[in-house]
């Protein structure tokens, strides 16, 4: 089994002041736990001081977004070029409000993705259904259709270098999260349907859960064999609870 891997998502949340004594918390907190990897990916603007922040730590630094293209004439987009000057190692592609609220098709997140592996960063692709889709039982097909663009364009090994977020949209920001079991579910069909048969390459795949995850039910979630961490909102905000969420991933 391995090590379970935590990342808080800040999304557009943040300022100067309060970052610095939020992540002078995770960090000195993440320092005394061995057994969990963790990252965090910050808003642009505050890349340059979490970079600082986090230099001498364990913790690695990732950004929310990229735009496919490395250079050009794209007002307000930041390349993974500028992002690799930052030391960033992860790069959120596809979240579900970029998908939702951006209009961000499957075939563009594959270009990010390819985009991010290209630079020698890491991908965390997100992928995950409404709660209509659940309920009409097409789970899997939307999974399935989310991440078949990267297939496509890349071939399912392009997986080994990524890690794979499954967030049940219907589970995000609303307090409500998927049983241990649906989640478990869900994971299973991502590993096996990407993997195959391929033993090996299956246990490597990092498949993290994005549901709303809390100080709460982060042991239950994480006792699942194919849950292999969590993508964290609003508690990678609270020093207290996302520590809490790390400790909860120690072996």
């Amino acid at each position: 089994m391995q090590r379970k891997f935590i990342v808080g998502n800040w999304k557009m949340n943040g300022a100067l002041a309060n970052n610095e004594t939020l992540l002078k918390e995770v960090a000195n907190g993440v320092a005394k736990m061995p057994g969990v990897d963790c990252a965090v990916c910050v808003p642009f603007p505050y890349l340059a001081q979490t970079q600082s922040l986090l230099h001498g730590t364990s913790i690695k630094l990732g950004a929310q977004n990229v735009h496919q293209a490395n250079k050009g004439a794209y007002t307000g987009e930041v390349s993974v070029s500028m992002l690799s000057d930052f030391n960033c190692d992860y790069v959120i592609v596809g979240h579900s409000e970029r998908r939702n609220l951006f209009g961000e098709s499957s075939q563009l997140v594959a270009e990010k993705f390819a985009s991010v592996q290209k630079a020698g960063l890491l991908p965390i692709i997100c992928v995950g259904e409404t709660l209509e889709q659940r309920e009409t039982g097409i789970t899997e097909a939307v999974v399935t259709e989310q991440l078949a663009e990267v297939s496509k364009l890349l071939g399912e090994q392009s997986f080994r270098t990524s890690v794979i977020a499954y967030e049940p949209v219907w589970a995000i920001g609303t307090g409500k999260t998927a049983t241990p079991e649906q989640a478990q579910e869900v994971h299973a069909f991502i590993r096996k349907n990407i993997a195959g048969f391929d033993e090996e390459f299956g246990q490597a795949l990092c498949i993290l859960y994005g549901g709303s995850v809390n100080p709460t039910n982060a042991a239950e979630l994480f006792s699942m064999p194919d849950i292999d961490g969590g993508l964290i909102g609003g508690a990678s905000l609270v020093a207290e609870d996302f520590l809490a969420i790390c400790n909860a991933g120690q072996k």
